[in-house]
C-alpha cells in the first residue's frame, strides 16, 4: 500500500520554533491551525472544526484559494484534533504529522499529546513537532537517529506497555515495562546512533525535548 503522509496543523497559539516540516501528500488544518498553516507558507487541502478561533479574513482568503472547509457545531463532543485526524484517515492518510504548541492552555496542549497516542489511531504512523521538540506515537518499533547526547524520554500512556527493548540509549532496556505516571523512562540519552525502541505491547510516546 502507497504511504499518504498528512500534516495535520492544531489551532490555539503559534508554534514556537518549528522544526523543518517533513513532506506532505495532504494537509488538514483544525480551526486557527488554518491561520498557523499560511505563516508556514502551507495551503491545506482542509480546514476543519467549528471555527471559533479563526478570522473570517483567513477562511475568506481560504476560501478563494479552493479550500474545503468543514464547520462543524460548537457544541461537539470531539476536539478539533480529532476531527482533523478522522478527516485526514477519511482521505487516504496512512501517517499523520501534528504540528502542536505546548503554549497556551496546558488542558490542550496534554489532550493534543493523549489524542495522538489514543487506540483509534492505531492504524495511522503519527508522530508531532511540538515547537521545537519531537514525540513519536510507538507502538512496535521507533528508530530513532537523533545525535549522541540528545535527551530522549519514553513514557507509557493509556495503560502498561510491555517487552520494551532499546539499543544506542545510555540506559538501556531489555524485555522491560513502563506503566503510566511512572518516571522510569524519562531523560534517557542516545549514546549510539541510530538508537532502536521496540515493544511487544501497549503504547508510548517517544519525546526528544
Amino acid at each position: 500500500m502507497t504511504d499518504v503522509h498528512a500534516l495535520v496543523i492544531t489551532g490555539g497559539p503559534p508554534p514556537t520554533g518549528a522544526a523543518l516540516l517533513p513532506p506532505a501528500d495532504l494537509v488538514v488544518a483544525a480551526d486557527r491551525g488554518a491561520e498557523h498553516a499560511a505563516l508556514l507558507g502551507l495551503v491545506p487541502d482542509l480546514v476543519v472544526g467549528d471555527l471559533d478561533s479563526v478570522s473570517a479574513k483567513t477562511l475568506a482568503s481560504m476560501e478563494r484559494a479552493g479550500v474545503r472547509i468543514e464547520r462543524h457545531p460548537t457544541d461537539k463532543d470531539q476536539t478539533d484534533l480529532e476531527l482533523a485526524l478522522t478527516a485526514a484517515a477519511d482521505m487516504g492518510a496512512t501517517s499523520v504529522t501534528i504540528v502542536a504548541t505546548t503554549a497556551g492552555r496546558p488542558d490542550h496542549a496534554l489532550a493534543n499529546l493523549l489524542t495522538a497516542a489514543a487506540d483509534r489511531w492505531a492504524e495511522l504512523d503519527i508522530d508531532l513537532l511540538v515547537d521545537s521538540s519531537r514525540a513519536w506515537v510507538v507502538r512496535r518499533r521507533l528508530d530513532l537517529t537523533d545525535s549522541v547526547g540528545s535527551v530522549v524520554s519514553l513514557i507509557a500512556v493509556g495503560g502498561p506497555a510491555t517487552g520494551i527493548s532499546t539499543t544506542g540509549l545510555w540506559w538501556p532496556m531489555s524485555d522491560g515495562s513502563l506503566e503510566p505516571g511512572v518516571g522510569q523512562g524519562l531523560s534517557n540519552e542516545v549514546s549510539r546512533s541510530p538508537a532502536t525502541i521496540e515493544i511487544t505491547t501497549g503504547t508510548i510516546l517517544v519525546i526528544t525535548p
